[in-house]
């Protein structure tokens, strides 16, 4: 049996202003293909702040190069008050709703959280051209965008699709896939950070961040038909050498901020389910090429996957400690109390900053680190490799 033709997935992973690493990577694979090149991914599938970059690279799909210098003017742009309230009013009127409603149990019965994020609706409202996917799937530039939600009622981890009519929908547990018309509703639910923004509701039941239940972020790409895969993950160090021996460690004796806390909570959502997913994947790879020659893989649901991981080679904390003074007045206040805006916890701020400076060093790193991988990813996409 011949092999079967090679389809590229990309998988953007979540992380709020994270996802801005990603374009940067995006920008440095642009600027490895040849001029007038088509979309490299025929499968694209987001989750959190990465479905909007899913969906914005899907819309324009049929001019790929466009679609990423639109996508980094977009990151390069971002100011907080375009994602949520950054203003004092709007500070403090989030925060009293939260306590008195979520805590004391007092004021109507609507989704509150710690932070007012109406306004991303309005900028991504303004800035997508959802129309772009069903074009681009006509003209076989996308084969399908995914992305993926997180339901509070039923704890299933829903991944709409977009994609050509032959693509069944799955059922696995814990893990749906839904065919869709995409809107931005969905974008909202995918990237609604659990406590930090208020859940979306799709239908009958309202929906948060995806990664928060999405086990396995690498399946619904290979469901959508991908074979090989193209992973921008937002971790510091994905699948890097385990840390020295705790005991030769120093230790600061002190207590952990709620933003210490919170920021092990955010990763352990974002980061430590697609390395889970990655190392099992690998295992399976391993597994198929140790059958016998007389063993398909195929049939054993074992055939190999071809994996490529890019992420950052810096810690994303360590530079949203660098530009923390770039918040407005009112959240820097707000994220003090917690320890946000210290070093210790800057975990939670790198997920939050969204501010220029922070996303275009980012986008700059993403470049980098993708330019740095330029041999690894001409052979994975089947490009010239770079002259010496």
């Amino acid at each position: 049996m011949p092999a079967p033709q090679p389809v590229t997935g990309l998988i953007l992973s979540g992380g709020g202003a994270r996802a801005a690493y990603q374009v940067g990577v995006l920008a440095g694979i642009a600027d490895l293909l040849p001029a007038g090149a088509g979309n490299p991914f025929p499968v694209i599938v987001g989750t959190s702040a990465g479905a909007i970059n899913a969906v914005t690279l899907a819309s324009g799909a049929m001019h790929f190069a466009d679609a990423i210098r639109r996508l980094t003017g977009f990151w390069q742009g971002f100011r907080s008050h375009q994602v949520l309230r950054s203003d004092w009013p709007g500070v403090i009127r989030q925060a009293s709703r939260f306590v008195g409603h979520s805590l004391l149990g007092l004021g109507a019965q609507v989704p509150v959280a710690l932070l007012d994020s109406s306004p991303l609706r309005k900028l991504l409202n303004q800035h997508l051209d959802l129309d772009g996917i069903g074009h681009a799937i006509d003209q076989q530039h996308l084969r399908a965008v995914a992305v993926t939600a997180f339901g509070y009622e039923s704890g299933q981890a829903v991944t709409f699709y977009q994609g050509k009519g032959a693509i069944d929908p799955w059922l696995r547990h814990r893990r749906i896939g839904m065919p869709t018309r995409l809107s931005v509703e969905h974008l909202l639910a995918s990237s609604a950070i659990p406590l930090l923004f208020a859940p979306i509701r799709l239908g009958h039941e309202f929906y948060g961040d995806g990664a928060v239940r999405q086990s396995a972020p690498i399946s619904p790409a290979l469901h959508l038909g991908a074979n090989r895969v193209l992973v921008v993950g937002v971790s510091g160090n994905p699948q890097g050498p385990t840390p020295g021996d705790p005991r030769e460690r120093v230790f600061s004796g002190k207590q952990p901020s709620l933003a210490q806390i919170g920021g092990h909570l955010l990763n352990s959502t974002f980061i430590d389910s697609l390395e889970d997913d990655l190392e099992l994947l690998q295992r399976l790879n391993h597994l198929s090429h140790l059958l016998p020659s007389d063993v398909q893989p195929r049939r054993l649901g074992l055939a190999p996957v071809e994996v490529l991981v890019v992420a950052p080679s810096q810690p994303l904390d360590e530079i949203a400690a660098r530009h923390r003074r770039e918040l407005p007045a009112a959240l820097r206040m707000f994220l003090r109390g917690p320890g946000a805006t210290k070093t210790s916890g800057a975990g939670v701020l790198s997920y939050l900053l969204f501010e220029a400076g922070y996303c275009s060093e980012l986008i700059e790193l993403g470049r980098r680190d993708a330019l740095t991988k330029q041999g690894e990813l001409c052979r994975f996409l089947g490009l010239p490799l770079p002259r010496p």
